[in-house]
């Protein structure tokens, strides 16, 4: 019995599906609130309990989410009956039995790996893990796509032959001392690549890795190996011509809208054309791309848009916003975030700021989390909103959906890590 504390965490939940697949009897505990990682787990029967230590039994072998520390009386009790695992260790020895891409990055890691899955796919057989809950392995799989996360440095316990790099900006500020600690982790994990690495050249931090295999630059720009001609862009997608080193491979349209988007795509444009697979079926499938879970996910309900997004970040904020205007630029765009983590509200609140009056108005949800227990940082919502003018503080209740459903027929673009989706479904009732 596999047994995972923490089962609905983004990547947790995704692992016991996984294993849940290759045959292994899996159950897990969690709080017991709705979270929109668990449909997969549920869709299997895979068992859900409330957090309690009798769940734990001797022979288990347990997998710790990274949000329990070792005082946490379930993982007290495994650590002394059971063969334990932190997430990230058990993720990177089983990444040892398949040839594996790692898809790392501060943001885009989600989309991208979604990308990189749906292209191997249809070369390869590929198992891959996203951190919205989805994962999917069989005894089949040759490859193995995976999203692999920095924080705490947990993408240290990976090996991958293959890596892409999103970008580098410095988050979890909780843990990285600064930018310089933050851009070391990225540097020691592309130590680990066994063949050749793919990294976003028109990031500072990433044009200052060192590699000891290939290494490819993809991004905007001429300088970099592989770059996007003859850009057309509007509202509901995109073409280009793909170029490496001045050579053109492919004219691609594609179904996505931003830059951000475009980086995203070359980053496993790239990899595909190193893994020389096909262009004409890899635009087949990008052309019935289906994102990830909450990674900007539109809905129009009742003439009113609803953007579901995982931004946590201002980077994130700002663009979601940018996307958004660019989609619907006869709507009003209202800005509904809910932060993530107190040290990094505190650490980044000037980009919150420039980055949410981006929309037409805006309105902040408090956050409470266990994690800010760790972090030591004593603010609330009210800290990033006295920074901005005429922004509101929200309750997510029956009022504060009322408010926000006086909005029909604007853009409501809902932002966070955290579970934002309920006040959203309640406006929905409210339309």
């Amino acid at each position: 019995m596999y047994y995972f504390i923490g089962i609905k965490g983004t990547g947790m939940a995704s692992l016991a599906v996984m294993l849940h697949d290759l045959g292994y009897e899996v159950c897990g505990s969690d709080l017991e609130k709705h979270f929109f990682t668990e449909d997969e787990l549920v869709k299997r029967g895979i068992r859900i309990l409330p957090f309690s230590e009798d769940n734990i039994k001797e022979g288990y072998t347990v997998i710790i989410g990274n949000a329990f520390l070792e005082d946490f009386p379930e993982v007290i009790k495994a650590r002394k009956l059971c063969k334990c695992y932190r997430y990230h260790e058990f993720l990177g020895e089983l990444m040892k039995n398949y040839k594996t891409v790692s898809i790392c990055g501060s943001h885009g890691k989600t989309t991208t790996t979604t990308l990189a899955k749906t292209v191997f796919s249809l070369f390869k057989k590929t198992g891959y893990l996203i951190g919205d809950g989805e994962g999917y392995l069989t005894k089949e799989s040759e490859y193995l796509c995976v999203e692999s996360d920095e924080f705490r440095r947990h993408f240290l316990a990976y090996y991958p032959e293959y890596a892409v790099i999103t970008n580098i900006e410095i988050d979890h500020v909780d843990y990285f001392k600064d930018e310089i600690d933050y851009f070391n982790s990225y540097q020691e994990f592309v130590d680990h690549v066994k063949e050749a690495v793919f990294y976003y050249g028109n990031d500072e931090w990433c044009r200052k890795l060192k590699f000891n295999v290939l290494a490819f630059s993809f991004g905007l720009t001429y300088d970099n190996d592989y770059y996007p001609e003859n850009v057309e862009s509007g509202s509901t997608g995109m073409s280009f011509d793909l170029m490496f080193r001045g050579e053109k491979l492919h004219h691609y349209s594609v179904p996505f809208v931003g830059d951000h988007l475009l980086i995203d795509v070359l980053g496993i444009l790239s990899l595909g054309n190193y893994m020389h697979f096909d262009h004409d079926k890899i635009e087949e499938a990008l052309q019935s791309f289906v994102g990830p879970k909450r990674r900007y996910v539109i809905e129009e309900y009742k003439d009113t848009v609803f953007v579901d997004d995982y931004a946590h970040h201002p980077t994130e904020v700002k663009v979601t916003l940018e996307a958004s205007r660019k989609r619907y630029p006869d709507r009003k765009i209202i800005a509904v975030f809910k932060p993530h983590r107190a040290s990094r509200v505190k650490y980044f609140a000037e980009q919150f700021k420039d980055a949410l009056m981006l929309a037409d108005e805006i309105y902040l949800l408090d956050f409470t989390s266990i994690d800010d227990k760790q972090d030591g940082t004593d603010i609330d919502i009210t800290y990033l909103a006295k920074m901005i003018p005429g922004s509101h503080v929200l309750g997510e209740d029956e009022t504060g959906a009322e408010q926000l459903a006086e909005y029909k027929g604007e853009c409501l673009v809902f932002m966070s890590s955290k579970d934002i989706y309920n006040i959203a479904e309640k406006v929905k009732e409210l339309l």
